[in-house]
């Protein structure tokens, strides 16, 4: 078993944060009575343990997992139950659930056994979605009267196409990791037992790099997803130029012409 040390600069009821490679943070979703089931103070937990990855220098990419069992079995009913329309509109009810997509740098979901609903919704909100073998995506809320509202109508649709989305939204009904990685949405499956280490060691690849020119390479596709071409194109070529304005740029090619490795110091 591989050991992880957590961080003595938060403590969380539930999550666990840990550094298991150089330059990585883990964020191991920690309700395991529950299936790991999102409801509002472990996503603020979530949310203040992302923002700290983020704001860290010596932290080039960031994992999210749960367990074998589940990654994030969905929202948790029992909180939203009695809420009114007056409770969830007037207090934008999971708006701070998004605030993952804010991070800069990358953020890596390693998906084992459940991903519904909310879960389903969080893994979308990753750069990269890796799944074990066993994973289970799904959308069910409108078996509860209710609609995907963390961003499952949008990124579901933008990652699987709007007849497959319509489909598996609109009957509620699962779909495997073996569809989810031949439908794009999954970058790539490994055995349940591997996933998470399988996953920092591509978060460890994603941080050798210079971290300027991977929080632009994230920009420059996120931006692109919101716009046409054209901008998109043009919004690319910007950051391809900026980035001459980096050490990390005359680092980078230096060392491809000496023949050497990079020593990349995000300046």
């Amino acid at each position: 078993a591989r050991s992880f040390s957590t961080s003595p600069r938060a403590a969380y009821e539930y999550i666990i944060v840990s550094s298991p490679a150089a330059g990585v943070t883990q964020v191991t979703l920690n309700r395991p009575k529950a299936l790991n089931a999102l409801f509002t103070p472990l996503i603020e937990e979530l949310d203040m343990a992302m923002k700290e990855a983020d704001s860290d220098k010596s932290i080039g990419a960031i994992v999210i997992t749960g367990s074998e069992k589940a990654f994030a079995a969905g929202a948790d009913i029992k909180e939203m139950k009695d809420k009114t329309y007056a409770d969830v509109y007037g207090h934008e009810f999971i708006q701070s659930w998004s605030e993952a997509t804010k991070v800069r740098k990358p953020v890596l979901a390693a998906v084992n056994g459940f991903a519904l609903g909310g879960g389903c919704e969080l893994a979308m909100m990753a750069d990269i979605i890796y799944a074990g073998e066993k994973a289970v995506f799904g959308q069910p809320e409108i078996k509860l009267g209710i609609i995907p509202g963390a961003g499952g109508t949008q990124r579901l649709t933008r990652a699987i196409g709007k007849a497959r989305a319509m489909e598996y939204i609109l009957t509620g009904k699962n779909f495997t990791a073996q569809q989810a990685y031949e439908w794009g949405l999954v970058a790539a499956i490994h055995p349940p037992e591997k996933l998470v280490e399988e996953t920092i060691k591509t978060a460890g690849a994603i941080v050798a790099n210079g971290q300027l020119a991977v929080q632009a390479a994230k920009d420059a596709i996120n931006y692109g997803l919101q716009v046409g071409l054209d901008n998109g194109l043009s919004y690319e070529r910007r950051l391809f130029h900026s980035l001459f304005a980096t050490e990390d740029q005359k680092e980078g090619m230096a060392a491809f012409i000496e023949k050497r490795k990079a020593d990349f110091k995000g300046k």
